[in-house]
């Protein structure tokens, strides 16, 4: 293996297989062509065309959209083993900071093809002679890569919060962080992928922070999504991404851009090293 494979894993789509998701005039996501035809068969909240998905005229205010679309959500998942709906709502833009068109359930984000956000924190320790960093590794019970090792903390950006107000929420609730601490992350860049799944497209973009943690902390999990915690010397997580796919699909690319940044992969070792810089960027702007 190597470290630009994960990078090809993240960004393996077809766009020939999907059809632009339009509302209110604006390009917000992407339908595969048979959820395109089922969503045909719901004319009061879709019009479908052989170019586009778009919303009913009449569904006019980001409520009404936001009903009517998790409605037929709910309906398809009952009639057709879509994704079920989750109960955690994504707003939907055409880029971060934006006016929301309408939101949608995290459930069915790739169903529309609508770009996701989401925080990683890397969480490290300072060493005399290396530097670590705090490794999760996920829930069994995980709806996604389960038992996978994963960031110190990582979560989906939901509607009503801004990201500093997530990081805060998820390094409690992921590795009990106190809020003090965990308001020291830093913000140090956005990675972007877009990747096809079982039932659409995932054009999502992830904002990272750095946080360094003192020697005497130990994270602990409070929500049930973790199952433990390992300190690993950085050379070792590097080897573990470059070598095999014990991580988060996802998760390699923060780590690779940790690696980056912080020196641990140079020009002069690493043949593929602007390959990765570019790669971790694609689809932004």
């Amino acid at each position: 293996m190597a470290y630009f494979d994960h990078i090809l894993a993240c960004n393996r789509h077809d766009l020939s297989r999907f059809r632009p998701f339009v509302v209110d005039g604006i390009v917000v996501g992407r339908v595969r062509h048979d959820v395109a035809h089922r969503l045909a068969q719901y004319p009061e909240v879709f019009r479908v065309t052989r170019d586009a998905v778009s919303l009913h005229p009449l569904l006019s205010s980001p409520d009404d959209r936001t009903e009517a679309v998790g409605a037929v959500a709910a309906d398809l998942n009952r009639e057709w083993g879509t994704p079920a709906l989750r109960g955690e709502m994504y707003r939907v833009v055409p880029q971060f900071g934006a006016v929301p068109v309408m939101s949608v359930d995290r459930g069915v984000v790739s169903l529309f093809g609508v770009r996701a956000f989401g925080v990683h924190v890397n969480g490290f320790v300072r060493g005399a002679e290396a530097d670590s960093l705090w490794v999760g590794r996920r829930a069994a019970n995980k709806t996604v890569a389960p038992g996978a090792l994963d960031n110190m903390v990582a979560g989906g950006q939901p509607s009503g919060l801004t990201l500093s107000e997530n990081l805060l929420k998820e390094a409690a609730e992921e590795a009990d962080i106190p809020a003090a601490l965990a308001a020291t992350a830093r913000p140090v860049g956005a990675i972007a992928y877009c990747l096809e799944d079982e039932w659409g497209l995932k054009p999502d973009v992830m904002y990272c922070f750095d946080l360094e943690v003192p020697a005497d902390f130990v994270p602990r999990n409070t929500d049930g999504e973790i199952e433990d915690f390992t300190l690993i010397p950085v050379a070792e997580v590097a080897r573990l991404v470059r070598d095999t796919n014990q991580f988060k699909f996802n998760v390699n690319l923060v780590i690779i851009d940790f690696l980056i940044r912080h020196g641990y992969l140079s020009p002069d070792t690493e043949p593929a090293y602007l390959d990765l810089i570019a790669g971790l960027r694609r689809g932004i702007g």
